[in-house]
């Protein structure tokens, strides 16, 4: 049963939210951090990026003493104050595309996470954890929250629906044209009605940050063997969250590029191709996937129809039926000679909101010879995955929504 607590959040004053908001550092060009930093002296960015103070580049652990430390200048300064209460939040996000967003921000469990309550589909890169817990164990606040789903629940959605007929805590619209609201819950009835709703399911599934929760995890099982008095109900036990329902989550396609045939000539290419996908050459014509096991590939000018031949590719799990993995096993690895499509440097990837334009552009371009279009994977298709146990390939969804920086911070 899933545990999912409310937090005393530390959170902007209102008149500043808007200020403070910030998307994930590594979001921004170079360009847009700097005019940030310049103009906006209430950026989250000052505080994750504390360098810009003294003119120069800060990284490793004095980068994080000195994040503490804006943080902290934050909180003095009274641009932050912690809640009273624990809480919980409604956090809704409408974005740019009309796409709407409703869910909680709370505290979800290190140990669910330990014993696959909280459950992962994508690999995590043992390197990143243990950086990333550094910097969590020296600033002792998490700012970003990790993005879950659970299955749809009308009994909690009534409670949502209600909640955000009234005047919201936070309402504001970003440059990004996103706009956010957010709606404090510390209603004893009411908190622990959500509290209860959600123990009783079984899984929630992590649909985004899986690097931030092991992360979490890893500083929890830390801090857990130097406290000789741990009781499990330490700040440090939990992480923050948010939690959508299933039908909320908007999940795009990672289109792939590579930027040479291995070595193969046009011809050789399509000739080893045809082994084991039907072609078609679409011209001019853009093509999109519109059934699992097609793909489209853009070349030399044109796009191509693939579809996957019946019986020149073997099923097993359900990673195997997974058109990322497909194009991995089919194409990228046996004829391109991609084996680590998380490091080669010789593929590059476009997610699907940025559509098939983008990938002629950087093919038309010469920066990649060639580039292919996938179907997105499904929620069922992720849920499927993670309860099998199997991670997708890196790069296999990209997935909204897109949280901010410094809204809700919970403090360990």
């Amino acid at each position: 049963m899933a545990k999912v607590i409310p937090f005393k959040a530390v959170r902007p004053t209102r008149d500043k939210v808007s200020l403070i908001a910030a998307r994930s550092y590594d979001s921004y060009t170079p360009a847009q951090v700097e005019s940030r930093l310049r103009d906006n002296p209430f950026s989250f960015l000052h505080i994750v990026n504390p360098g810009y103070k003294y003119q120069q580049e800060i990284s490793g652990e004095q980068r994080y003493t000195l994040v503490r430390n804006r943080y902290q200048e934050f909180k003095e300064e009274e641009i932050f104050i912690q809640d009273e209460k624990p809480s919980y939040y409604i956090y809704k996000i409408v974005n740019r595309d009309g796409l709407e967003f409703n869910g909680i921000v709370a505290a979800t469990s290190a140990a669910d996470y330990e014993n696959d309550v909280i459950k992962k589909h994508e690999d995590t890169l043992e390197y990143k954890e243990v950086i990333f817990e550094k910097y969590l164990n020296t600033v002792g606040f998490n700012a970003e929250p990790v993005l879950l789903t659970y299955p749809d629940s009308p009994d909690l959605e009534a409670i949502i629906e209600k909640i955000m007929k009234t005047r919201a805590e936070f309402e504001f619209t970003t440059t990004y044209r996103d706009t956010h609201y957010l709606w404090n819950v510390d209603d004893e009835k009411i908190v622990i009605e959500i509290e209860a709703l959600f123990a009783k399911m079984e899984t929630l599934y992590i649909a985004d940050g899986h690097h931030r929760s092991a992360s979490s995890y890893l500083l929890a099982t830390h801090l857990k063997e130097e406290n000789k008095e741990h009781t499990g109900e330490e700040p440090y036990n939990y992480f923050m969250s948010y939690l959508i329902p299933e039908s909320d989550l908007k999940i795009y396609e990672f289109n792939r590029l590579v930027k040479d045939l291995n070595g193969l000539s046009k011809q050789e290419f399509l000739i080893q191709l045809d082994g084991v996908f039907r072609i078609e050459n679409r011209g001019q014509e853009y093509y999109k996937p519109s059934k699992k096991h097609h793909f489209s590939m853009y070349l030399d000018g044109e796009f191509y129809s693939l579809y996957l031949r019946k019986g020149t590719y073997t099923i097993s799990n359900a990673l195997d039926a997974l058109d990322t993995q497909i194009l991995y096993k089919t194409i990228l690895r046996p004829m391109l000679g991609i084996e680590d499509v998380r490091n080669d440097i010789r593929i590059g990837y476009s997610h699907g909101k940025n559509d098939l334009a983008y990938v002629k552009t950087a093919v038309d371009s010469g920066e990649y010879k060639v580039g292919f279009g996938l179907l997105s994977i499904t929620v069922d298709e992720m849920k499927q995955i993670a309860d099998e146990g199997l991670k997708m390939p890196p790069k296999s969804t990209y997935i909204e929504p897109k949280l901010r920086s410094g809204v809700t911070i919970y403090e360990f």
